[in-house]
């Protein structure tokens, strides 16, 4: 089955359709394959509540604190590991006002972190003892554990026998033996799998690595780092997910370089999709499209990473703006309430 355009505008006002002049470009003759996940963004209500949950609970760095690129009286957090390196990054815009969203079909419904096998017991009995409702099951044969956080977002820790290695945050209030290991999976839900499959096997380079019931697992290609499957969930029936707090924004896949970036566009588009121009996020640079079921995917460079702007030890230890917001600084942190930022007070 081919692979449809998506009409329609993606986000904010950088939205530009392919011009027929274009049209005519030469094909590229290889196909570019993501490595993995590259982040994960959300939305959130409280800023603070955030940061407490995935700081001091789960015990993910906060390597960034920088502002929503189309909204900048909007905080945009990134989490992630010691260095925020690509496959451990989760994000979140923390929208107070915002309504709850809706689990539906054309959306990630839920993300997975990797954990050692061993970890889950002390996983399950942390959560609890922070007053989270923890539901054991198991996924392709993996053991995991779901729950939510305190806006609602699922999430689940999955126990594997080979985690990923990650760069380790010292400060982190989990020791080592425990600690998240960076993303293994997020999870779709879609009506229908075949334009999502066509997308993913085709012109994504991913392969169809198992089945489960109505589940779908698909694998990148960049073992052994982290966030190296996506399941798709088929449901006929499903309605249409909503965005709102506790809900997933987008999802972004690894280029390694600008270059490979540039060849992800160029392909992307002869197979029939309207992609954005290049965007520079300051930690990377970003493409996006909708994927035939309607998630909106998000291509993202590797580099140059979170340290362009702060050193290493004090990563998300001050607000970072890019450098067109610099002027209105003083409005922007007028706005803004500070973040607490410490790790320690659920250490165990």
């Amino acid at each position: 089955m081919g692979i449809h355009p998506i009409k329609g505008e993606i986000i904010g006002g950088d939205y530009r359709l392919l011009p027929e002049s274009e049209a005519g470009m030469e094909m590229i003759t290889t196909r570019p394959n993501t490595t993995g996940i590259h982040h994960i963004t959300a939305i959130s209500s409280s800023p603070d509540e955030n940061v407490d949950f995935y700081q001091q609970v789960l015990g993910l760095r906060l390597v960034k604190q920088t502002v929503n690129f189309d909204d900048p009286h909007t905080y945009h957090l990134y989490y992630g590991d010691a260095a925020g390196t690509p496959g451990t990054i989760l994000t979140f815009f923390p929208w107070e006002r915002m309504p709850s969203g809706r689990p539906g079909a054309g959306a990630i419904v839920s993300i997975a972190f990797a954990v050692p096998h061993e970890a889950l017991s002390y996983w399950a009995k942390r959560l609890k003892e922070t007053g989270i409702a923890v539901h054991r099951a198991f996924r392709f044969g993996e053991p995991f554990l779901e729950f939510r956080d305190p806006h609602g977002l699922p999430i689940g820790l999955i126990g594997t026998e080979n985690p990923p290695a990650i760069s380790q945050w010292d400060e982190s209030p989990i020791d080592r033996l425990h600690g998240i290991r960076g993303f293994h999976s997020a999870t779709a839900l879609q009506t229908r799998l075949e334009d999502t499959q066509d997308l993913l096997t085709n012109s994504m380079g991913m392969v169809l690595h198992a089945t489960e019931k109505n589940c779908y697992r698909f694998k990148m290609n960049g073992a052994p780092s982290a966030g190296q499957y996506l399941d798709v969930v088929v449901d006929r029936t499903a309605s249409k997910g909503r965005l709102g707090t506790g809900a997933v924004h987008h999802i972004a896949f690894r280029a390694r370089t600008d270059r490979e970036q540039l060849a992800w566009q160029v392909h992307l588009r002869q197979a029939g999709f309207n992609v954005t121009d290049v965007r520079d996020r300051n930690y990377f640079k970003s493409i996006y499209f909708h994927e035939p079921g309607g998630v909106l995917f998000e291509i993202a460079t590797d580099s140059p990473g979170f340290t362009v702007d702060e050193p290493l030890e004090s990563l998300g230890s001050s607000l970072m703006l890019p450098v067109q917001y610099e002027p209105i600084r003083d409005e922007i942190e007028a706005g803004l309430a500070p973040l607490q930022t410490h790790a320690a007070e659920h250490a165990s």
